[in-house]
């Protein structure tokens, strides 16, 4: 399969599924188009949090606001999966976990030989695999779509590319240099207090910092900027409209509201820092 994730919205998606489908028959699952626009740090915290979910598949990723830019092209091997996507750090934190104890390598897309792949009536590479024709423009055709010229088509490409000749694509070349980093920040723990950041604010309003679940063991209550709430297993742990602090799907510390939003409650947004306190019993 090929996953695809992008802050595109719509259509755009659709133009990059129609270059897939011309190009390969493989199961095509959107992952999403609605992250943050030109948010980097939040698409890449959600790509490393969803896509070992996935069995190995092929992942385009485009998050790019430096399209048409020198940042380059990549497709990196991690593990069984592929990812392709720009070098603005988007695509780091999941290789890393994809990649598990293991290295992951990197390429880069020479956008002016990246070969075609020649479309059958029913969608598929003539061969059933990528193949080789002479370039037919200077680059893509445009500097403002890389996720429809540039990547999408390298998805289907290296998708079609058996894993033993992957590296004789001529329009693939090691990355020389290290891609571009993208660390997301760790919570500084220190006795009964942490302090984090706001990673990000998914769409039900729930405030996800870095300070790992762990910190919430054994407190009943703790203080999030000096706001005292208590620490519940569930959302329902309190009553509709109340706030609590919890420990998210992902494992971090999630301040949050039952049936409402906690970033309004907690008056927090992505970025930000802040100081959660044990707090004594009542």
């Amino acid at each position: 399969m090929i996953t695809l994730a992008s802050d595109f919205g719509t259509p755009y998606p659709a133009a990059m599924k129609g270059v897939l489908c011309q190009r390969t028959t493989a199961k095509l699952i959107d992952v999403a188009h609605d992250f943050p626009r030109q948010d980097v740090r939040a698409a890449a915290f959600w790509l490393r949090e969803v896509l070992p979910y996935f069995p190995p598949a092929t992942h385009l990723v485009v998050i790019d606001p430096g399209v048409g830019t020198d940042r380059h092209a990549l497709v990196v091997r991690a593990g069984e999966h592929t990812l392709v996507g720009p070098d603005n750090g988007v695509l780091i934190p999941v290789a890393k976990r994809l990649a598990g104890d293991g290295a992951f390598d990197t390429y880069t897309i020479d956008e002016t030989r990246l070969e075609a792949v020649t479309p059958t009536g029913n969608g598929a590479p003539s061969s059933g695999r990528a193949t080789a024709q002479a370039p037919s423009r200077d680059g893509p055709a445009s500097n403002t779509f890389h996720g429809r010229d540039v990547f999408a088509p390298a998805a289907a490409a290296v998708h079609e590319t058996d894993r033993d000749t992957f590296a004789d694509l001529e329009w693939l070349t090691p990355l020389e240099t290290s891609p571009v980093a993208l660390e997301l920040p760790e919570a500084a723990l220190e006795n009964e207090c942490a302090h984090g950041e706001v990673l990000v604010v998914d769409d039900f309003g729930n405030v996800i910092t870095n300070v790992p679940g762990d910190f919430l063991a054994g407190h009943d209550r703790i203080a999030a900027n000096g706001t005292v709430v208590p620490v519940g297993e569930t959302f329902a742990a309190v009553s509709p409209g109340e706030r609590l602090a919890t420990v998210g799907s992902h494992g971090y510390v999630e301040l949050d509201v039952n049936q409402g939003r906690g970033e309004a409650a907690f008056g927090l947004e992505a970025g930000e820092q802040l100081v959660l306190e044990a707090v004594g019993e009542e």
